[in-house]
């Protein structure tokens, strides 16, 4: 499955008083579609750093040492704020472990949720006016190169009336989705006030003139088609029941029983009812009907039944238009993938020299970077403009290699400085002590770079790239063009939707009580107008949720969203997350220190422990058969309903990683750690396919050791349980 996310060989330290504190030491892992990837440890392990990182919101004192994350043909490390913001709460949102720091404690929900929307949209629509615009002009181009110069004129005729039916087909569709919003806002808001009516005093009139004032808004000629008259008929019904309505007097200390009128109840009820039997017509096809209208201008499109008028237009598309143009469509990709594909085999010799030339001698800084630009020009004019989904490492290649290069020469310059500093204040402190002096301040420890590891750095960015073209190649024969071709109609269609899509106060405001009511906020009518003080800790979270959803992201990392909140809450939540991933297609990193707590949820997991990952594979790999001591450690710690002995809990405390340990980092808590551990960091050793350890105990020569008893009847219990339940 494709990655949508990689982080790629990521370094993270911070400054302080003490010294730098390596807070993420060299981990790698991807992120696939639609997958959830737990991230587990103890504090300080480094996994909400890691996912600051990905958002760009590290803090002041943080230093990025090296490494990628890629995602949609851009490294998060490299680009601008501004084009972050365009990525962060829209592309990638994030829900953080404390629901009120996400919170404005003086704000109502309501505009809290709805702000993402409204400030996004705009450039939203612009970005995809852009976006649309460009990839047809390449297209374009793509196309009149796989069918020769001769039919320049066809395919600019061709691209020009794609162009203007698809945006004329979203233009109606926009509206009939307005309109749709406006019925199910009417349809929700009543039935919420029908509930309210027979439990306590209601706004009787307000609620009237609202719904009244709602149907006179709603007209499409497709949805209100054949509605129209009944709408106006109960908008005016509901004016007249308002103009004679009396509010019941209640006396002074006495308990009225509010009633709703029979006939305002009534009258309600059949407004949701005439509602909701439109909202089931049949729903037309806009795609189709944008070409069918441009070649038909004069026609009264609803004058046939949905249904008739969906095959009508079918036909005449496919008959005029579509199937031709998506055969010129399959030539044109299938000539820029070809294209890209020659020059990805021609350029592979060239890096391959470029590797060879980082790897060997003195690097002199002009060189290297004039190297870095000419490699960087054929790999860019290698790529693929026409694929959908973006080769980050192509894309993102010269600016990684320039960022390697660049922290290389300045290490280089910067370490004798640092030896220089270092020795002139131990040098002093050692002087003054000699003098009988009292000394309460200690030597700042050196951060001094290994020159030769980020040289690695350097060639790796090359050798990553060498490895995604060889596969590329290798692959090429297996590429279903006529796939390809409906993917990028599709995104043509996504696209031009984005560019129409109009988000009013309004339309804000009935998405966000649709959001409240997704994430299982009861009455979120009444809700929407509430402070965050007015809700618990679980309904602050789910409020957290809806904001972070509201802009419709790809990614949603959640860090430890649970931890703040009691057992059952806990679950709620979880159990919500799981189900609006599946719903939504989510990726999800979910950020823990319980592997309990994702037991259920989690796709794969990466266990984390000073800086590292030391551990990775399925949920099933690391619950049946995790083989890492931490991973051993935090399983024996975890509370189960069956475990009748005593839990394990995990001796000592984390390394101060201001000093971060020569060998494995848990090594001195680790009852089974050999002298090796001590000595030279574990390598990653594969148990399988999707399954690695870095841990000693798996090389050839070490030891065989068992898991403790602990987690070897765990193990026994959960796959008795399996095969009783199979």
């Amino acid at each position: 499955m494709a990655s949508i996310l990689q982080v790629k060989h990521l370094k993270v330290s911070f400054r302080t008083s003490s010294g730098t504190v390596k807070a993420v030491r060299d981990i790698s892992f991807d992120l696939e579609r639609g997958k959830t990837l737990a991230v587990v440890g103890e504090s300080g392990s480094g996994k909400s750093v890691t996912s600051k990182a990905i958002l760009g919101i590290l803090a002041g004192n943080s230093i990025v040492e090296g490494g990628e994350i890629l995602y949609d043909g851009k490294d998060l490390l490299k680009i601008s704020e501004e084009e972050m913001c365009k990525v962060r709460g829209d592309k990638i949102s994030m829900i953080f472990q404390d629901p009120l720091s996400s919170l404005n404690p003086i704000v109502k929900i309501g505009r809290q949720i709805t702000e993402a929307m409204l400030l996004k949209n705009k450039g939203n629509r612009k970005a995809a006016r852009k976006d649309f615009n460009n990839t047809l002009a390449l297209l374009k181009q793509a196309m009149i190169a796989a069918q020769g110069q001769d039919s320049a004129a066809k395919v600019e005729e061709m691209v020009k009336t794609f162009d203007t039916f698809c945006i004329e087909g979203i233009k109606l569709e926009n509206s009939y989705n307005q309109a749709a919003d406006v019925a199910e806002s009417i349809i929700s808001h009543t039935e919420d006030f029908l509930f309210a009516a027979g439990k306590k005093r209601v706004d009787v009139k307000a609620e009237l003139r609202e719904v009244s004032d709602k149907l006179k808004r709603l007209k499409d000629p497709f949805l209100t088609k054949g509605y129209d008259e009944k709408i106006a008929h109960m908008a005016a019904q509901l004016d007249q029941l308002r103009v004679g309505y009396r509010e019941p007097a209640k006396k002074k200390g006495e308990e009225t029983v509010f009633q709703l009128p029979q006939e305002i109840r009534t009258a309600l009820e059949q407004v949701e009812a005439e509602l909701k039997q439109m909202m089931e017509q049949t729903r037309p096809n806009f795609f189709r009907i944008g070409y069918y209208k441009l070649k038909n201008p004069n026609e009264n499109l609803t004058a046939k039944p949905v249904e008739q008028l969906n095959e009508e237009a079918l036909k005449c598309l496919d008959s005029n238009f579509m199937l031709e143009f998506r055969s010129m469509v399959e030539q044109g990709l299938r000539h820029s993938f070809q294209t890209a594909l020659e020059k990805k085999q021609a350029v592979l010799p060239q890096l391959e020299e470029l590797k060879v030339f980082y790897t060997t001698g003195e690097l002199e800084k002009g060189s290297a970077h004039s190297r870095a630009k000419a490699a960087n020009a054929l790999v860019q004019d290698s790529i693929d403009k026409l694929e959908i989904v973006k080769d980050s490492a192509a894309y993102t290649f010269g600016m990684a290699l320039e960022n390697t290069i660049d922290r290389y020469f300045m290490a280089k310059v910067r370490n004798p400085q640092e030896e220089e500093r270092y020795a002139k204040q131990s040098a002093k402190r050692e002087a003054l002590i000699a003098k009988g002096k009292t000394v309460d301040w200690k030597v700042v420890p050196k951060t001094v770079y290994d020159l030769d590891e980020m040289k690695g750095d350097i060639v790796r960015v090359v050798d990553n790239l060498i490895e995604r073209y060889q596969a590329y190649i290798a692959a090429a024969g297996e590429v279903d063009f006529a796939a390809r071709t409906v993917e990028l109609i599709d995104y043509f269609k996504l696209k031009a939707s984005q560019v129409v899509n109009v988000v009013t106060k309004t339309m804000a405001r009935e998405r966000a009580i649709k959001l409240m009511e997704e994430v299982g906020i009861p009455e979120p009518r009444i809700r929407y107008n509430q402070y965050p003080f007015e809700f618990s800790g679980g309904m602050r979270q789910r409020i957290v949720i809806a904001i972070a959803l509201a802009a419709d992201p790809d990614i949603l990392i959640c860090d430890e969203p649970t931890t703040a909140l009691d057992v059952t809450i806990q679950a709620q939540i979880l159990e919500l997350i799981n189900r609006l991933k599946e719903e939504r297609n989510l990726s999800v990193i979910f950020i823990t220190h319980d592997l309990g707590v994702v037991a259920n949820m989690a796709d794969d997991i990466a266990v984390m422990y000073a800086g590292k990952v030391v551990e990775y594979g399925t949920v099933e790999d690391i619950f049946y058969d995790p083989r890492h001591p931490y991973t051993w450690a935090l399983l024996a710690s975890m509370p189960d309903l069956d475990t009748k002995e005593k839990l394990d809990a995990i001796p000592g405390t984390p390394p101060n990683m201001v000093y971060p340990p020569v060998g494995d980092a848990f090594a001195d808590r680790n009852k089974y750690a050999m002298k090796i551990d001590f000595e030279q960091q574990p390598p990653e050793f594969e148990v399988s396919p999707t399954h690695w350890a870095a841990t000693w105990l798996l090389h050839p020569d070490a030891p065989k050791v068992e898991p403790p008893k602990i987690i070897t009847d765990r193990i026994a219990r959960m796959r008795k349980a399996e095969g009783e339940n199979a």
